[in-house]
Formats: C-alpha cells, structure tokens, sequence
C-alpha cells in the first residue's frame, strides 16, 4: 500500500450496518500498512539509530504500537491469545506506569536484539491475532466487549498515526545528524521556490466561544480535547499565514539570537548554551542558507513556513515583530471557519511548502507545520482522563508543555481536527513545527 492511500478511520455506516467486521478491518489494515511503508526505505542499520532521547529508534516505534494492540486489545479480550514474547511487556512499553515497567527511553537505541526481523513477525504476529478477533462472531455483537474493543482500536490507530508522524520526526533527526547528509527517499514531491505572499490580518470579535471536541459528534477525539466548553475571548487579529523563512531570515539578520531583550529567560538561558544561530537543520554556505530536509540538503526555500523552531525561537520572533503567538483558544475559533485540507502526510513531501493565501479565511492552518501557540498545556475545566492505564495517555503530561495546533507535512490528514492539541516541552525542535502571530485588537 502507497503511503498516499490515506485510512479514513471513519467507516461508511451502510457498511458498518452490514458487514461491521470487515470494515473495521481494513481500516485496522490501511493504518498498519502506511506504518511500513514509512520504514520500506530505511537500511538495517538505520532502524537501530537514536540521536537523542526524545528520539526513538525506527524498529522502537514498529514494535511499541504493535505492543498497544497487544497490551489493550488482544491481551485484555481475545481468549486464548498467546503473547509473541513474554519480555516485549516491558521492552516496548512507552510510559504506562500502571500497566507494567517502562524500558528507560534513553537507554531504546542500545537494544540490538530483538532484531528488526524479530519486530516484523511480533506485528505480524499481532495483526493475525487482531484480524482474527475482529472476524469473530463477538464483533458482531451488542454488548460492552464489543464497544470496548472497538474504541481501543479507534485509539490504537490514532495511537499509530501519531507514531508516523513521529517516526518521520526522528528518521529526519536520524539522517540529520549524519555527516555524509543521507536522503531517505529521492521521490519526494518538490515545492515551488518562491516568495510567501504579504502577510495579511484577520480580526476576530470577542465574546464566548466554543471550544473542544463537540460530543455530540461521532468523530474520534482524544480525551484531552474534552470536554468541550466556553472560554471568553477578547478581539484579535490572526495572521494570514505562518511565518516564512525569509521573514525567519529577516530576524536572524537584525541579530534576533544575540538580543536578550527579545527572549524568555529560559530560552536566552538555552540559546547561549546551545549555541543557536538559526533553525534546526540550517546551515549556512557561501552560497547562503541551506537545511536538511528528508530529500537531503536542500537551498532553504523563502516562501515556505519556517519550521523546526522552538517555542522560545518563535516567542523571540514575535517579540521582534511586536506582536505575540495566538492563544490555542484563539486558534480553534479561526480554525472553525477553515476546511481541512494542506499539505499533509499523503502529498508526500514531508516539507513545509509555500502556498498563495485564501482571501476569506487565514491560509495554512492545517498540514505544512504544527503551529506553536501561547497555551501552556493544561486540562480543560472538567477533564477527566481515560479509566485504567489508558489515562495515562495524555493526562499525565499536562505540566510543562506548550500547545501546538494544526498539523503538519507528516500528519495524515485523517488524523486531525480543529480541536486536536499536541504539546512539546517549550525547546523542543526536532518536531515540524512553525508558528504564526497574533496581536491585539
């Protein structure tokens, strides 16, 4: 299966009223098969790569999202499943404290075994077992089994989906951090090299808005955008676009990482010890700036979102610009306007590209980079997490992190939502993030 073959994860009610087994099946498969075809590219040797902590090896990720099957699926509702290997309980589970022992994160890349074949026949393994149990004749009945099982595995590939984009994250750090600039694939689709368009505003009156996921909607949702609720929000003006690399560039000349007063002190503190000079993956050549991308090294493209930038990067820009970062609430409510569509996962070009603005509505918003906002990561009034070990999911971490909204260029346009919220610790860079500004009324 291409890549481009994007799972709906919504399946046809007609075909769910009369054959609810299948369907459910061969959206179980299309989210399966994207994840390897992701990895079909990779060498051996690229599978057991960790250049960081907050990167997982390639061969982690295939067998962690194969373990959440197992764990919350098969294990707990499939009778008589017998387990690949007793030890991939603890190898491969992330951070479900509750469930068992996490393996240390930092210590992923220092596996060797299991090997990368192992890990194809333990998901192969997994799938047989999963296809099995979607097959049987409990599928085809009412009661709690069945809806239990059935929004684990709305969750559980939802779970994978945000694993290829993570993937993609860390196969581009993984490349990116080699000297000799490896491409992982050739074919990827090219973006025009232009100038972005001016940038433009949106006002947005205030009064009490609706945020979250709507629960009235049969839509998928994680628990963290429940529930859904009413903030006020006061008048704003929302960019027309993110912030392009010559804008990024324009910064980076007037000396935006050697001026303290632009920065949070965090974030200055980080910069003199981290040495940061530009974006993630830039470098700069006599020729001028050039970056790592997934195609190899490539001529930064003006027109395009900066990407790769960290919460501190953006916040530093908006204060040079004299402006600020959206609030996440601030997003949604522009975002409710705009229809889903960008360049995401299934244009296979896993770069931000530049694109001309829509005159009505802010362009962007979705696909190309997720967009940093203004929001620390907290619950909304209400939140409850989900029972059992599942909530640890999201809940646990809502201390410390930034929200960041839209997608990006290795999300799959399936996967999101106007309401959907990621968060990153505020240095992180290794992820496709941008941003856009905002300013008062």
């Amino acid at each position: 299966m291409s890549v481009s073959q994007s799972a709906t994860l919504c399946p046809d009610e007609t075909a769910l009223a009369s054959e609810p087994s299948r369907v459910y099946l061969q959206e179980y498969r299309k989210v399966r098969d994207v994840t390897e075809e992701i990895c079909r590219p990779l060498a051996t040797e690229d599978y057991v790569v960790q250049t960081m902590d907050d990167v997982s090896p390639p061969k982690w990720h295939l067998a962690h999202v194969t373990w959440f099957f197992e764990a919350f699926v098969l294990k707990p509702f499939a009778k008589g499943y017998k387990c690949f290997h007793p030890a991939y309980d603890h190898l491969f589970n992330s951070y479900y404290e509750t469930h068992s022992t996490p393996y240390p994160r930092p210590a992923r890349g220092l596996l060797s075994r299991p090997t990368v074949e192992d890990i194809y026949s333990y998901r192969h393994h997994v799938d047989s077992a999963m296809a099995h149990l979607l097959s049987s004749s409990r599928m085809l009945e009412t009661g709690k089994d069945q809806s239990e099982i059935l929004q684990r595995l709305r969750l559980g590939l939802h779970h994978e989906q945000q694993h290829q984009e993570l993937l993609l994250m860390d196969i581009k750090h993984i490349f990116g951090m080699n000297p000799l600039a490896p491409v992982y694939r050739s074919d990827l689709a090219p973006a025009e090299y232009l100038d972005a368009d001016p940038l433009d505003w949106f006002s947005y009156t205030d009064g009490l808005r609706t945020v979250g996921h709507d629960p009235a909607s049969s839509a998928f949702a994680f628990d963290n955008e429940n529930p859904q609720h009413r903030e006020y929000v006061a008048p704003f003006w929302l960019a027309s676009r993110p912030v392009s690399n010559r804008e990024f560039m324009d910064f980076m000349d007037d000396g935006g990482y050697e001026r303290p007063e632009l920065w949070l002190s965090d974030g200055w503190n980080l910069v003199r010890q981290a040495g940061w000079k530009a974006p993630l993956y830039w470098e700069e050549s006599d020729e001028g700036w050039y970056y790592r991308t997934l195609s190899g090294r490539q001529r930064v493209n003006p027109g395009a979102p900066v990407c790769h930038v960290s919460f501190y990067e953006a916040d530093a820009y908006a204060t040079w610009a004299g402006a600020r970062l959206p609030t996440e609430a601030e997003w949604e409510v522009a975002a409710q306007s705009v229809p889903i569509g960008g360049n995401f996962q299934e244009k296979h070009r896993f770069q931000p590209a530049p694109e001309h603005t829509v005159a009505d509505h802010p362009s962007q918003m979705f696909g190309d980079v997720w967009e940093w906002t203004g929001s620390a990561y907290r619950p909304y009034p209400g939140f409850k997490a989900l029972p059992g070990s599942l909530g640890e999911y999201n809940g646990k971490f809502m201390s410390g992190q930034m929200v960041l909204r839209g997608g990006c260029c290795a999300t799959p346009e399936s996967h999101i939502r106007p309401t959907y919220r990621n968060f990153f610790p505020p240095h992180a860079r290794w992820a496709f993030s941008g941003f856009r500004l905002a300013k008062e009324d």
